[in-house]
């Protein structure tokens, strides 16, 4: 095999996604999508086992699954080179419905109080209002996973799961509803820091990339200070 440009002659191309971020395929179906389209599928399997059969230890089995799936497609993709543009908007879309889905439910059955949903989305209804429009009007789909991002919702994916199973009586499920919540504060912690962290990189972003207007603008106005 031989090196062209000390590359590895037949190797795939690394493209650049959003926000800068590398991707290897343009292809929808790959293996990491595909989980991340199982996860999707799985949101409303879990609300008919929680709100309609009360089935909570297969709705406790759906969440695992899904928080597996969380980590298992973004290893895949690293690992087997198929991070996709779609992936990208994908991945990180899937977890904030999951873990919407997964709190109104929880909430709708008295297992968390309705404050915490509010708290958590309202973070992503500050982001949904503030910098996502700007970013979207500059060609940006979305922004590169932090990796407070990430810890924030391997917590809450892992944390809600003990929540449920806590919700019983005796040892067992006093313990799950202590190391739950704990869970819980941590991550809604980490979920409201990485969304600060998000802010100030689509502010960066919006400042290096003007739009036409505003950079034409921003020359007349510096052209006018010089006359």
């Amino acid at each position: 095999m031989a090196d062209v440009g000390g590359a590895p002659y037949d190797s795939e191309p690394v493209l650049t996604g959003v926000a800068g971020e590398p991707y290897d395929t343009e292809r929808i179906l790959t293996v990491p999508n595909i989980l991340s389209f199982i996860r999707l599928a799985g949101m409303p399997l879990f609300l008919w086992l929680l709100l309609v059969r009360e089935a909570d230890l297969w709705a406790v089995a759906v969440l695992a699954i899904g928080g597996a799936t969380d980590w298992l497609d973004g290893y895949l993709a690293r690992s087997w080179h198929q991070r996709s543009r779609l992936g990208q908007v994908l991945d990180p879309m899937a977890d904030r419905l999951y873990i919407l889905a997964t709190l109104v439910g929880l909430a709708i059955r008295e297992i968390v109080p309705w404050w915490l949903v509010v708290l958590l989305a309202a973070r992503d209804l500050v982001m949904a209002t503030t910098i996502w429009p700007a970013l979207r009007r500059r060609g940006f789909a979305s922004l590169p996973v932090h990796f407070l991002g990430k810890a924030a919702t391997f917590a809450l994916l892992y944390a809600f799961p003990l929540v449920l199973l806590g919700s019983g009586s005796g040892f067992w499920p006093e313990l799950a509803k202590v190391i739950g919540w704990a869970c819980v504060i941590w991550g809604a912690a980490l979920y409201w820091w990485s969304g600060l962290l998000y802010l100030g990189q689509g502010a960066e972003l919006v400042r290096r990339f003007p739009l036409e207007a505003d950079s034409t603008r921003a020359i007349a106005e510096s052209e006018t200070k010089h006359r």
